[in-house]
């Protein structure tokens, strides 16, 4: 018997706003927000009630809201909580796609829970949500020196690296419709073994 798990009902993408880090590592998640809307043809608004841009699409059988968080990653939670409750979605049904230092520019891992690694905007979804919610992770690569990870992440990837990163999130925008129907398995096979 197959098990399917929570549909998702919102993904957000975490960044930083402003034209000042639209191209910096940190902001891959955006960059996955951005491409999801397109494929789908949604269309960003800024709503200052949910403290982001946000936007709804239909993913396969399911609508979907899509959030770009504009609290900057430290306070990435507050748009995600305040759009969650407002629509009643459940933390399963959640989906955050960020960046991640321990998978190489090209690699995008899905992932269930877990802790933050360090990561701002993983930090405060933890706390304000618990950490029970599904994540995408983009990899960025490591800059190899923990003092040096700020400047990294706050950085602009190489071209090569941001032809990877874009191509990470083309392969799981394949993937997208299985992870949004609760088909968690089959989508993690499929981006995995990509």
């Amino acid at each position: 018997m197959v098990t399917t798990a929570t549909p998702i009902g919102l993904i957000a993408g975490l960044g930083n706003p402003g034209s000042k880090y639209e191209g910096t590592r940190h902001n891959a998640g955006f960059w996955f927000a951005d491409a999801l809307a397109r494929r789908f043809h949604g269309q960003f608004r800024h709503e200052s009630r949910f403290h982001g841009d946000v936007c709804k699409v239909r993913i396969g059988t399911h609508d979907v809201w899509l959030i770009k968080p504009e609290t900057f990653m430290n306070l990435s939670g507050q748009a995600v909580q305040s759009l969650a409750r407002f629509y009643r979605i459940p933390v399963e049904g959640i989906l955050v796609a960020h960046d991640d230092l321990d998978l190489e520019p090209g690699i995008a891992r899905l992932k269930k829970g877990g802790g933050h690694g360090g990561h701002n905007g993983l930090r405060d979804l933890n706390q304000r949500l618990g950490k029970d919610y599904r994540r995408l992770r983009l990899g960025i690569g490591h800059p190899g020196h923990r003092d040096d990870v700020t400047p990294y992440v706050l950085g602009r990837p190489s071209q090569d690296e941001r032809i990877a990163i874009e191509n990470a999130i083309d392969k799981s925008l394949d993937v997208i419709e299985k992870v949004v129907e609760g088909d968690y398995e089959k989508a993690m096979n499929a981006l995995h073994s990509k």
